[in-house]
């Protein structure tokens, strides 16, 4: 396991969108925009059981994940890690942490087939280029 460094830790606990990468059945990527919450060293990401991210998850434990700051696309970080731990979800605890820190609100979305999943960083780092961002 790696220790989140701490530029990367402050991105993913602001409320920036995250793009997560799991694995098909079939070997290919696919990509995935969640919200994601830190605990400890680890990476929270909550859905539910049916979608196609969870069953990714399942069958292929290793994701990768990367985070942009929305006051600046030019910082940003990656993380390449694994799934260690499915959590039941049901009553949206970690969710509604998550909907509190993207929107104000709990997640409106309840469900029994609520999970997160905790993800373990094994190589995780960060960069901020020296561009301003000012579209023409």
């Amino acid at each position: 396991m790696t220790t989140l460094p701490d530029d990367v830790r402050a991105l993913l606990s602001a409320p920036n969108y995250v793009h997560l990468s799991t694995v098909r059945r079939d070997g290919t990527p696919r990509n995935w925009v969640v919200w994601a919450g830190v605990e400890g060293d680890h990476i929270l990401v909550c859905t539910g059981m049916g979608t196609w991210k969870a069953k990714d998850m399942v069958n292929n434990p290793a994701v990768a994940l990367s985070v942009t700051a929305l006051d600046n696309p030019y910082r940003m970080a990656a993380v390449q890690g694994r799934v260690i731990e499915v959590r039941d979800d049901h009553h949206s605890v970690y969710m509604d942490e998550l909907s509190h820190k993207y929107t104000g609100e709990p997640f409106p979305m309840r469900g029994q087939d609520r999970v997160c999943f905790v993800i373990e960083p094994v190589k995780a780092g960060g960069m901020t280029l020296g561009f301003e961002h000012s579209p023409g």
